[in-house]
């Protein structure tokens, strides 16, 4: 096992937390008073890791936290000669964690798509008005016919199975693909900015034994994969500061598809090191 000296992994803890601090401020801020924001709330809202629990610090599996002793309080830590590691991944998460290695690296080795232009996010709203959608507090830039429209006569091609279950049953038929869950590996492709997110959502659900700085990367990673999702989104979030990637023209859709280009070739290495990490606790 890596033996980390104690300045080595308390300068680790350290900088993790003062990073996880300066991500989820606003959003604990928010929280306080009962706000809401529909960019920087998602990734606490949708996804079930709490800030808290984001802000704990892992070495990981395979590695001892010489002098550790403070860690044993923390749940996946025990006492090892030396200091403190974390627990091996326990037995009945193996075939769970087997399987999500399977899907990442099926996705990754499968040919990158561009032409989806976020219209997730407008068949999420597809026939319905105002009041009836998702982000109701904040206006349709086209409005509910507007929107409507962009859809039906675009070509809606979604592979990602948990943006796909939030269409509207009028849109869904719309969709070339049905993805489910028995086809996620099937479908899933690395240019898909939601498989993009579930990145950190992989990572999460396998701490401690996957390293914080793993995780915290892909959280980063996943905060400016939101943002191009919303400013995409039929919905207008000017008054927040994001200008919108209008996909209903031309211009948009270039935008959007060279973004979605740059985040898939920082995504991929991510993925590897999540394969690798998975690989290591299965071995």
């Amino acid at each position: 096992m890596e033996v980390l000296a104690e300045p080595v992994w308390r300068a680790r803890r350290a900088a993790h937390e003062a990073r996880v601090d300066a991500w989820t401020a606003g959003h604990r801020e928010r929280a306080r008073t009962g706000r809401a924001h529909p960019v920087e709330d998602f990734l606490f809202t949708y996804y079930s890791q709490r800030p808290a629990r984001l802000r704990r610090w892992s070495p990981g599996a395979g590695v001892v936290c010489a002098g550790g002793d403070e860690l044993l309080g923390t749940p996946g830590f025990v006492a090892v000669d030396g200091g403190a590691a974390v627990e091996p991944l326990p037995a009945a998460r193996r075939a769970a964690a087997a399987s999500v290695r399977t899907l990442l690296a099926r996705t990754a080795g499968r040919a990158p798509s561009y032409g989806c232009f976020g219209l997730h996010e407008w068949a999420m709203v597809h026939r319905q008005e105002q009041a009836e959608v998702r982000h109701a507090a904040w206006p349709l830039r086209l409005g509910p016919k507007g929107t409507t429209a962009v859809v039906e006569r675009s070509r809606v091609r979604c592979s990602h199975v948990d943006a796909f279950r939030f269409f509207t049953p009028t849109a869904r038929p719309l969709n070339e693909l049905q993805p489910t869950r028995a086809t996620q590996a099937d479908l899933e492709q690395p240019g898909c900015l939601h498989a993009t997110m579930d990145l950190y959502k992989w990572a999460y659900k396998h701490s401690p034994q996957v390293p914080s700085e793993l995780v915290g990367d892909c959280f980063a990673l996943a905060r400016e994969v939101r943002e191009l999702d919303m400013r995409a989104s039929p919905y207008d979030l000017s008054a927040l500061g994001y200008a919108p990637v209008a996909v209903e023209e031309p211009a948009g859709r270039a935008e959007y598809a060279a973004a979605q280009r740059a985040f898939a070739e920082r995504a991929a290495p991510l993925r590897a090191r999540l394969v690798a990490a998975l690989d290591a606790l299965l071995a």
